[in-house]
This record gives structure tokens, sequence and C-alpha cells, in this order.
């Protein structure tokens, strides 16, 4: 192994990335070290890259990282989160917020939100800890990470989001209940659109509305489970359509346009649930009628990241969704240094996944 790696710092959206090289730290406690085998890039990255969403800096992006354990440190559990033995040159995958597991929002189930926590991508580079993105050729995994082998069928392409996107699906599912038998409104045909769309379908929804303003990224909703697409303008009529004019028992919106929130809202029954994942970044405010959600005894729920819980199921659920076509989701494999051009290409941001290969 080498004593250094190369990562890619970004400072900000207006200058060049950074390509440095950065010295392995001697490992501490229960740290490890994992190559980076992959790392796609989330849609938050790119809100990142091109200036539509402010994070520390300088820092090394990139969440949605698939790892091979290089070392362990002196104090590192050998066992991943379902107590099956880990070795160097497994296979993993983690959560993407390491937490402390007794701060006060831990101790309420949301580790997510942890007040100590380490978030892998959204770190600033310090020099006692530089390692904790996935745009690197290495990556340190701090004592609260959530570890979880990856099965060996399940290709990086596949596997890659599950720390991200999958998960964050997975909570919401979590959130929506049941769904067997309900009607469901995916607003957003985006990587967690069509995760949605199939797990929804997976779960035994009676029908699924797929909803983008995008026609081409509608074409593949079909392939995903939807049982109906429609753009912005017509969803309301698929909706009343396919619901005989009650609305749909669930609504994930995953755009984060308050046009799309707006449009979701009427269309959940009465007593239905609306599921809001998409707003993760600063938007306009949207108008809300208070005494509607009351006489109409709406649930509505906000979900950012996941619980360890959540990336558990998120890779059981792929591990049995080989119907659905997930590993055509990442639409290129790049290598790192190809992240300069991919920052100053504004187009990236409507392909569903890009893939970087740090040692590539």
């Amino acid at each position: 192994m080498n004593n250094a790696t190369i990562a890619a710092v970004f400072h900000d959206p207006g200058s060049p990335i950074e390509f440095r090289e950065v010295a392995l730290p001697a490992l501490r406690g229960s740290e490890i070290l994992v190559e980076v085998v992959a790392c796609t890039l989330c849609g938050s990255d790119l809100h990142s890259l091109h200036g539509r969403r402010s994070v520390p800096t300088p820092t090394i992006l990139g969440h949605e990282i698939l790892g091979r354990i290089a070392e362990f440190g002196p104090k590192a559990s050998r066992r991943d989160e379902r107590g099956r033995p880990l070795s160097v040159g497994d296979r993993v995958t983690w959560g993407v917020v390491a937490s402390c597991g007794d701060c006060f929002y831990c101790r309420r189930r949301l580790p997510q939100k942890c007040e100590r926590g380490t978030k892998y991508g959204h770190e600033p580079v310090r020099p006692d800890r530089e390692l904790t993105g996935g745009l690197a050729g290495y990556c340190v995994l701090v004592p609260g990470s959530a570890i979880f082998l990856v099965p060996d069928h399940l290709s990086d392409a596949v596997a890659c989001p599950a720390n991200c996107a999958t998960a964050t699906v997975a909570s919401a599912m979590d959130a929506a209940g049941p769904l067997a038998g309900a009607r469901v409104l995916v607003m957003g045909a985006g990587m967690l659109g069509l995760t949605a769309t199939a797990w929804a379908r997976s779960l035994g929804a009676e029908a699924v509305i797929a909803c983008d303003a995008d026609p081409a990224r509608l074409t593949p909703t079909e392939s995903f489970g939807a049982s109906r697409s429609a753009s912005p303008e017509a969803v309301a009529e698929a909706v009343l359509d396919c619901t005989e004019g009650y609305g749909v028992d669930v609504a994930f919106e995953l755009t984060g346009a308050p046009d799309a929130i707006e449009a979701a809202l009427p269309l959940v029954r009465v007593g239905g649930v609306l599921i809001l994942i998409g707003s993760v970044c600063p938007t306009r405010a949207v108008p809300v009628v208070p005494e509607q959600i009351v006489r109409r005894c709406l649930t509505v729920r906000g979900i950012h990241n996941y619980r360890p819980r959540d990336l558990e199921a998120a890779l059981d659920f792929l591990g049995s969704a080989s119907s659905f076509p997930f590993d055509s989701l990442v639409s290129e494999w790049q290598p790192l240094s190809a992240l300069e051009s991919i920052r100053r290409d504004r187009a990236t941001h409507d392909k569903r996944r890009i893939g970087i290969r740090p040692g590539g």
C-alpha cells in the first residue's frame, strides 16, 4: 500500500478542483482505512460543484462510496453492522453520517442529525482528518460508522448509490407506512424517483404514477414499475383517473421544486401522506393552507438522510431487485481527473449518476 493518495479538493464553484497528494494517516483507535473502489456523484454533489448548495470548504466531496478495507485501526471492530466478519479486501459501504450514539438526537433515534457526527463528503479538510470524502483514493472510516459488507452479486453501479439514494428512499418507504394495494405518486424520475417507483411496486402498490417535467426522464419509468407516467401538466388528470377521483394514498416528492410540491399536495387523498425528500436546497416558500391539512387529515413528513437500519434495508432491497435495471442508472464511469470538466459542464446535472473511479 502506498503512503499517500490523490484527493480532489473542492474550494468553490468558481475555482478549479485541486488534485492534492494527501498522506495516508496512521490509524487511531477504531478507525478503518478503505480504498475507494467507486464513488457516484449524487445530486447534492453536483449542486455544490455548480454553486447551488453551500458546503464547508475546502472539502473532499463524494458520499455515495464503495470501498475495500485496506487496514484496521488497533481497536477497530472486525464485524459489520449485522455482525458478519470483516477482513482486509472486503468490499463495504457505510452510512453517510458517523454518529456518537449519545447526543440529544442520537438518543431520539435521529443518528443522521448527530450533534458530533462526521458526514462523509461534507466535512472541511483538516490536518488531522482529511480523507472523509469519496473523491479520493482512500477514505478513513471514523468511530460510529455503520459499516456493511456488500454482497458479491451486486455490481458497483447498483451498490454505489445505496448509501445515499437507496437508503434515503428506504427511510421514505418506512415513513410512508404499508403500501400493499396503495396508489402512489412519485414526483421526479431521477435516481431517487426510479428507486421509489420500483420499491413501491415491490411492496405491493397497486399503481405508481411517475411525474417529471423532462419527457426523457419518464422513458425508463415503466421498466422500474410505473403503471403510468405524466408531465406536470397532465399529472392531476392521471392521478384522478387512477384513483377514481379520490387521490393517491402516498405522494413522494423528490425534486425539491416548489411547483412540484404545490402540485402534489392537492393530489393526496383525505387521510393520505405526503413525503418530502427532494428539498435540500434553498427555494422560494411554498404556500400552504393549514385548514386543508387539518380538514383532509393529511400527514406531511420530511426525510433527510437516514438511519443505519435504512442502509441495511437498501442493500436487502437491491439484492432482491434484479428485475429492475438499476445497472443502467450510472451513465458512465470517469477517472478522478475528469472532475474538473464535470464541474464546468452544467449538463451533467441531467444525468442520473456519473461514476468516478478514483484509482482509474
